[in-house]
Protein backbone atom coordinates (compact mmCIF):
# COMPACT_ATOMS: atom_id res chain seq x y z
CA UNK A 1 0.00 0.00 0.00
CA UNK A 2 1.16 3.44 -0.93
CA UNK A 3 1.21 6.31 1.57
CA UNK A 4 -0.62 4.75 4.48
CA UNK A 5 -1.52 6.93 7.44
CA UNK A 6 -2.94 6.21 10.86
CA UNK A 7 -5.85 8.23 12.19
CA UNK A 8 -7.32 7.29 15.56
CA UNK A 9 -6.02 3.72 15.23
CA UNK A 10 -7.44 3.31 11.71
CA UNK A 11 -5.23 2.64 8.73
CA UNK A 12 -5.96 4.97 5.81
CA UNK A 13 -4.30 4.32 2.45
CA UNK A 14 -4.49 5.16 -1.24
CA UNK A 15 -2.99 3.02 -3.98
CA UNK A 16 -2.86 2.96 -7.74
CA UNK A 17 -4.37 -0.04 -9.54
CA UNK A 18 -1.78 -1.31 -11.97
CA UNK A 19 -3.64 -3.66 -14.34
CA UNK A 20 -6.64 -5.37 -12.80
CA UNK A 21 -8.67 -5.36 -9.62
CA UNK A 22 -8.47 -8.38 -7.32
CA UNK A 23 -11.83 -10.07 -6.69
CA UNK A 24 -12.01 -9.06 -3.01
CA UNK A 25 -11.19 -5.47 -3.90
CA UNK A 26 -13.72 -5.53 -6.75
CA UNK A 27 -16.41 -6.68 -4.34
CA UNK A 28 -15.50 -3.93 -1.83
CA UNK A 29 -15.40 -1.34 -4.63
CA UNK A 30 -18.84 -2.37 -5.87
CA UNK A 31 -20.21 -2.19 -2.31
CA UNK A 32 -18.70 1.28 -1.90
CA UNK A 33 -20.12 2.37 -5.25
CA UNK A 34 -23.59 1.05 -4.32
CA UNK A 35 -23.55 3.04 -1.08
CA UNK A 36 -22.27 6.22 -2.79
CA UNK A 37 -24.97 6.04 -5.47
CA UNK A 38 -27.68 5.48 -2.85
CA UNK A 39 -26.36 8.53 -0.97
CA UNK A 40 -26.68 10.66 -4.14
CA UNK A 41 -23.02 10.79 -5.19
CA UNK A 42 -22.95 8.25 -7.99
CA UNK A 43 -20.61 10.16 -10.32
CA UNK A 44 -23.13 9.92 -13.14
CA UNK A 45 -25.36 7.11 -12.03
CA UNK A 46 -28.75 8.09 -10.66
CA UNK A 47 -30.24 4.60 -10.46
CA UNK A 48 -28.28 1.77 -8.90
CA UNK A 49 -26.97 -0.51 -11.67
CA UNK A 50 -26.89 -4.28 -11.30
CA UNK A 51 -23.84 -5.83 -9.70
CA UNK A 52 -22.58 -7.34 -12.95
CA UNK A 53 -22.77 -3.90 -14.64
CA UNK A 54 -20.72 -2.38 -11.80
CA UNK A 55 -18.16 -5.18 -11.94
CA UNK A 56 -17.74 -4.81 -15.72
CA UNK A 57 -17.52 -1.02 -15.35
CA UNK A 58 -14.69 -1.18 -12.79
CA UNK A 59 -12.84 -3.94 -14.63
CA UNK A 60 -13.06 -1.82 -17.78
CA UNK A 61 -11.72 1.26 -16.01
CA UNK A 62 -8.76 -0.71 -14.68
CA UNK A 63 -8.01 -2.10 -18.16
CA UNK A 64 -8.02 1.26 -19.99
CA UNK A 65 -4.44 2.45 -20.58
CA UNK A 66 -5.35 6.16 -20.46
CA UNK A 67 -7.24 5.85 -17.16
CA UNK A 68 -5.41 5.62 -13.89
CA UNK A 69 -7.53 4.22 -11.08
CA UNK A 70 -6.78 4.96 -7.43
CA UNK A 71 -8.37 3.07 -4.54
CA UNK A 72 -8.82 4.41 -1.02
CA UNK A 73 -8.79 1.96 1.87
CA UNK A 74 -9.88 2.15 5.45
CA UNK A 75 -8.43 -0.68 7.52
CA UNK A 76 -7.72 -2.61 4.32
CA UNK A 77 -11.25 -2.32 2.89
CA UNK A 78 -11.71 -0.44 -0.40
CA UNK A 79 -14.00 2.48 0.39
CA UNK A 80 -13.39 5.07 -2.33
CA UNK A 81 -11.79 5.85 -5.62
CA UNK A 82 -10.92 8.39 -8.27
CA UNK A 83 -9.67 8.31 -11.83
CA UNK A 84 -7.13 10.38 -13.68
CA UNK A 85 -7.71 10.41 -17.44
CA UNK A 86 -4.77 11.18 -19.70
CA UNK A 87 -5.30 12.75 -23.13
CA UNK A 88 -4.93 10.58 -26.21
CA UNK A 89 -1.57 10.58 -27.97
CA UNK A 90 -2.95 12.42 -31.00
CA UNK A 91 -4.08 15.32 -28.79
CA UNK A 92 -0.74 17.09 -28.69
CA UNK A 93 -2.30 20.48 -27.98
CA UNK A 94 -3.77 19.22 -24.70
CA UNK A 95 -1.15 16.70 -23.62
CA UNK A 96 -0.35 18.97 -20.66
CA UNK A 97 -3.80 18.46 -19.11
CA UNK A 98 -5.32 15.46 -17.34
CA UNK A 99 -8.96 15.07 -16.32
CA UNK A 100 -9.98 14.05 -12.79
CA UNK A 101 -13.22 12.11 -12.52
CA UNK A 102 -15.19 9.78 -10.29
CA UNK A 103 -13.77 10.84 -6.93
CA UNK A 104 -15.92 9.47 -4.11
CA UNK A 105 -15.71 7.90 -0.68
CA UNK A 106 -18.49 5.65 0.55
CA UNK A 107 -20.63 7.23 3.32
CA UNK A 108 -19.39 4.95 6.11
CA UNK A 109 -15.76 6.03 5.53
CA UNK A 110 -16.25 9.77 5.11
CA UNK A 111 -14.79 12.42 7.40
CA UNK A 112 -11.33 10.84 7.67
CA UNK A 113 -9.49 12.74 4.93
CA UNK A 114 -9.61 10.00 2.30
CA UNK A 115 -11.02 12.30 -0.40
CA UNK A 116 -8.08 14.66 0.11
CA UNK A 117 -5.68 11.71 0.02
CA UNK A 118 -7.19 10.53 -3.28
CA UNK A 119 -6.94 14.03 -4.72
CA UNK A 120 -3.34 14.42 -3.55
CA UNK A 121 -2.35 11.09 -5.11
CA UNK A 122 -4.02 11.96 -8.41
CA UNK A 123 -2.22 15.32 -8.51
CA UNK A 124 1.13 13.73 -7.69
CA UNK A 125 0.65 11.12 -10.41
CA UNK A 126 -0.32 13.81 -12.94
CA UNK A 127 2.86 15.75 -12.12
CA UNK A 128 4.95 12.59 -12.38
CA UNK A 129 3.50 11.93 -15.85
CA UNK A 130 4.37 15.44 -16.99
CA UNK A 131 0.93 17.03 -16.82
CA UNK A 132 0.83 20.64 -15.66
CA UNK A 133 -2.96 21.04 -15.39
CA UNK A 134 -5.87 19.04 -14.00
CA UNK A 135 -9.44 19.74 -15.12
CA UNK A 136 -12.61 18.42 -13.52
CA UNK A 137 -16.34 18.93 -13.47
CA UNK A 138 -18.89 18.44 -10.72
CA UNK A 139 -22.60 18.82 -10.12
CA UNK A 140 -23.42 22.11 -8.42
CA UNK A 141 -25.34 20.15 -5.78
CA UNK A 142 -22.17 18.37 -4.58
CA UNK A 143 -21.27 20.87 -1.85
CA UNK A 144 -18.69 18.71 -0.08
CA UNK A 145 -16.84 17.96 -3.33
CA UNK A 146 -16.88 21.63 -4.31
CA UNK A 147 -15.41 22.60 -0.93
CA UNK A 148 -12.70 19.95 -1.33
CA UNK A 149 -11.69 21.13 -4.80
CA UNK A 150 -11.77 24.82 -3.94
CA UNK A 151 -9.75 24.27 -0.74
CA UNK A 152 -7.16 22.40 -2.84
CA UNK A 153 -6.72 25.37 -5.17
CA UNK A 154 -9.06 24.47 -8.02
CA UNK A 155 -10.54 27.52 -9.74
CA UNK A 156 -14.02 27.53 -11.27
CA UNK A 157 -13.75 28.39 -14.96
CA UNK A 158 -17.32 27.86 -16.08
CA UNK A 159 -20.74 26.47 -15.43
CA UNK A 160 -23.40 24.59 -17.36
CA UNK A 161 -27.09 25.04 -16.45
CA UNK A 162 -28.08 21.65 -17.96
CA UNK A 163 -25.10 19.65 -16.74
CA UNK A 164 -27.08 16.68 -15.39
CA UNK A 165 -30.66 15.47 -15.36
CA UNK A 166 -31.83 13.84 -12.15
CA UNK A 167 -35.44 12.80 -11.62
CA UNK A 168 -36.55 14.92 -14.60
CA UNK A 169 -34.88 18.01 -13.16
CA UNK A 170 -31.80 19.69 -14.58
CA UNK A 171 -28.89 20.23 -12.20
CA UNK A 172 -26.22 22.78 -13.03
CA UNK A 173 -22.58 21.84 -13.12
CA UNK A 174 -19.28 23.57 -12.52
CA UNK A 175 -15.98 23.24 -14.36
CA UNK A 176 -12.71 23.61 -12.48
CA UNK A 177 -9.02 23.71 -13.32
CA UNK A 178 -5.78 23.74 -11.38
CA UNK A 179 -2.30 24.50 -12.61
CA UNK A 180 0.10 22.06 -10.99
Amino acid sequence: MENAAHQKDQLLAVERVEHSIESTDLNDLCDATDAAIKAGGGFGWVELPSRDVLERFWQGVAAMPLRILFLARLDGVVCGTCQLIRPTQNNEAQKHAAQLTGLFVTPWARGRGLSRMLLDHAEAEARKMGHSVINLDVRESMDTAIKLYESAGYVQIGSHPYYARINDTYVAGRYYTKAL
